[in-house]
């Protein structure tokens, strides 16, 4: 963030001060803050709109906060928590996410699927193997996602035949992921993290 530029008027980006860096994380610290507050409001509507915004934040504070949201009350907050624990990335977030892919709910095994694709820990490709064969649509095709996201090798087969899935949008997921594995940089070549 250090390289962060403000444009100003009639004149090309400048770089931040170390002042106004300071200022911009403490804005972003109290806003993160304020949301995990959020999380625990008795209105449903804050809850499930704290949960979805934390994950844009990319707080490592907010990880906890939105495992313990995978039990709130509501559906709506889990599954969004679940996804925006993908998005924070933090592998803190791995063990409760393997365990929301056993919910009764689609939607918080979708959540899951989705989150899990983020954290991209090849440790979740047996459980994402398992939600390809899902009775629902959306958690197949987020668990396409999620191994395509991952690419590792050992997803190929499970992958493959999901390209005969009856719905096409899983097809296509399958079909995506299937790519991302095949292109995938060597591990042995040090070319850094896997495609996201």
């Amino acid at each position: 963030m250090a390289d962060a530029e403000v444009p100003v008027a009639g004149a090309g980006p400048r770089e931040l001060t170390p002042e106004e860096i300071a200022a911009e994380a403490a804005k972003k610290k109290q806003r993160v803050l304020g949301l995990i507050a959020l999380l625990k409001d008795t209105n449903l509507n804050f809850r499930w709109h704290a949960a979805e915004l934390l994950g844009a934040e990319h707080d490592t504070d907010a990880v906890e906060p939105l495992i313990a949201a995978l039990h709130d009350p509501y559906v709506d907050v889990q599954w969004l928590a679940a996804k925006s624990l993908g998005q924070i990335g933090d592998l803190r977030a791995l063990e409760p996410l393997l365990a929301a892919t056993a919910s009764e709910d689609k939607w918080l095994r979708e959540g899951a699927a989705r989150g899990l694709g983020g954290l991209g820990d090849p440790r979740a490709v047996d459980r994402l193997l398992l939600l390809l064969k899902d009775p629902k649509v959306r958690v197949r095709k987020e668990a396409a996602w999620a191994l395509g996201s991952i690419a590792d090798d050992r997803a190929v087969p499970g992958l493959t035949e999901a390209l005969n899935d009856s719905e096409g949008t899983v097809r296509e997921a399958a079909r995506n992921a299937l790519t991302a594995v095949s292109t995938k940089p060597s591990r042995s070549a040090g070319t850094g993290p896997k495609p996201s």
